[in-house]
């Protein structure tokens, strides 16, 4: 597959406004339709979305009460999740998958490797192990890519955008409640060297998975696939968290307690419509 050009003009924000069934993103840009791939994957998560941002440790997150220790389990959470996803759509001979294949741009399994060597020191990768509240999710990655690999399109497209967009906030939190180094040490998985616009690049990327030929059965195959692992992931953060306090959790008690729960916190607020 070719590398894309990343040097994207940046969109307009979108103003919400809506014409006949369609979001309007800006007078001179898109107009995205409800029958959209990317439109279909955002109204198919909504629910999970909202209860996963709406959560006790999701909100003490953005205000700053975050233990170092849970950020660190976070991180090789999404170290796992990354890998499995990365390796799947590498290896993956899919036609429906090469135009949204930007190894460059956006993969993040390296940029984890080196936040963990951060926190956890050059024999990292003993220290680290799949948890079990990761596996489910890393297993079912790893499922569809061998069964259907098409549906791995909505998990890069839904992972990719949000980290584009809240994860940017959840970068500039983290640095300053966990005091982490200005030059970025240990939130290389929050930085896009190969993009130069991130609104520009998520125009372009949502432009791609809209683009992409599928038929309306295939469609909403990849949004009942996506929003089945999504709620996968909150029931397990969510049987872990009743059984601890939030405040609890932010003093660093953390027995019990799923890292699945800190992996989906970092990624699930997600603009993908932004």
């Amino acid at each position: 597959t070719s590398k894309m050009e990343t040097e994207v003009t940046p969109g307009p924000k979108s103003n919400g406004v809506t014409n006949g069934g369609a979001r309007i993103v800006d007078d001179d840009d898109e107009v995205l339709s409800p029958t959209d791939l990317s439109e279909m994957l955002a109204e198919g998560t909504k629910e999970s979305h909202d209860r996963a941002e709406n959560c006790h440790f999701v909100k003490d997150f953005l205000r700053g009460r975050i233990k170092r220790e849970l950020f660190k389990r976070g991180t090789m959470a999404l170290y796992y999740v990354y890998s499995a996803m990365e390796e799947e759509i590498e290896n993956r001979d899919h036609p429906q998958l090469a135009p949204i294949y930007f190894p460059t741009e956006l993969h993040r399994r390296e940029a984890l490797a080196r936040d963990l060597e951060y926190f956890y020191g050059d024999d990292w990768q003993e220290q680290i192990s799949l948890s079990p509240g990761t596996k489910p999710y890393v297993d079912r990655t790893h499922d569809v890519g061998e069964r259907d690999p098409v549906l791995l399109v909505a998990h890069s497209y839904t992972r990719s955008m949000g980290d584009l967009s809240g994860g940017q906030i959840l970068k500039k939190v983290a640095q300053q409640a966990l005091k982490l180094p200005a030059t970025g040490e240990g939130l290389n998985f929050y930085q896009f060297e190969g993009i130069h616009s991130h609104k520009g690049f998520k125009q372009l990327y949502r432009s791609r998975i809209n683009e992409l030929e599928l038929d309306a059965e295939t469609k909403e195959k990849l949004v009942a696939n996506l929003a089945f692992g999504f709620n996968m992931m909150v029931r397990e953060w969510g049987g872990q968290i009743s059984h601890s306090s939030s405040s609890q959790l932010m003093q660093g008690h953390t027995e019990g307690y799923s890292d699945n729960s800190q992996g989906l916190s970092l990624n699930c607020i997600k603009c993908i419509t932004s």
